[in-house]
């Protein structure tokens, strides 16, 4: 057996060298083009040839939207892992082990803070690795502890969906998240904060059912599948063809659903356009009382 012995590092080496070509190359989900990861991670998981959005996960989302790509996350409410002790083909806290493990998360809804272009922000980022960032006890109080630090911080609340729906594990207990997280919402409009929803691929179900769709300002990444149930599930019950990219970011804009569709390399400098137009409350150098006279407000010089 000398000979394999001999052999193994050589088998080791290969193995190795095979991985890591694997890992330098990524295959676009669309066009199916091979794309170098440090263009891809340049782009921002844009497909260089057919433009299509990849999909990314919190950490890539954070670092991409705070200034100088530093935040700090926040410890989010614990939750009952297993209320209804469900189980199909395996236990649902084998589930959740599996899915903390694959993605470093407790759940699938990271909230952060920091700042954007200089102002200070909550973001909450949806992950859809976990488990389809399906909506349940935990990604709705996550959703609230970040609707409560907005208002403690005084600072816009800025959420990014990716979600299939509502989590079935947990049944009754996820359907209620979807009142929850409406009157979270409402709790960040009440304190006269912004709050702006950027929908990625995809944004399906109880999501989009709730604090998806409650933005004051309706922004969707281009192609992202936006709707309540999928377009097959709707052939099938209606049993009519589709419009062509029914549910797609372009054709729910052109209709009125959203507001904007934003390329992934414009949305930092758009959200913070946005929050400059909504929180930046500093009037103009001239100004007119209720009598309509002109007046000289008393504003700082810096500010004017």
């Amino acid at each position: 057996m000398n000979w394999f012995k001999n052999l193994r590092p050589k088998i080791q080496a290969a193995l190795s060298k095979r991985q890591s070509t694997e890992t330098l190359w990524h295959k676009c989900r669309n066009c199916e083009q091979m794309i170098f990861h440090r263009e891809l991670e340049e782009s921002l998981l844009v497909c260089s040839h057919c433009d299509h959005h990849m999909r990314m996960n919190p950490k890539q989302r954070l670092e991409s939207i705070f200034d100088n790509a530093e935040y700090q996350e926040i410890e989010l409410p614990e939750v009952v892992l297993d209320p209804l002790k469900f189980r199909d083909e395996k236990k649902y806290t084998d589930r959740i082990k599996e899915s903390r493990s694959k993605v470093g998360y407790n759940d699938a809804l990271v909230v952060a803070h920091g700042q954007l272009q200089a102002t200070d922000v909550v973001v909450a980022v949806q992950n859809f690795e976990f488990m389809g960032g399906s909506l349940g006890m935990a990604t709705g109080e996550a959703l609230i502890a970040a609707a409560k630090l907005a208002v403690f911080q005084n600072a816009p609340l800025i959420v990014f969906t990716a979600a299939g729906g509502a989590r079935m594990q947990e049944g009754i207990l996820s359907l209620m998240q979807l009142p929850r997280t409406t009157i979270a919402v409402q709790m960040v409009r009440e304190a006269s904060l912004p709050y702006i929803v950027v929908l990625t691929d995809p944004t399906t179900g109880g999501v989009s059912a709730s604090y998806a769709m409650l933005g004051d300002v309706a922004i969707a990444e281009p192609g992202a599948l936006i709707g309540f149930a999928g377009p097959r599930v709707i052939e099938s019950t209606i049993r009519e063809r589709l419009p062509e990219g029914f549910q797609r970011s372009e054709y729910l804009y052109e209709h009125g659903i959203l507001d904007m569709v934003v390329h992934r390399r414009d949305m930092r400098a758009e959200l913070g356009r946005l929050i400059d137009l909504l929180v930046n409350k500093v009037p103009g150098t001239e100004v007119l009382d209720a009598t309509g006279i002109m007046v000289a407000p008393d504003i700082p010089a810096e500010k004017r």
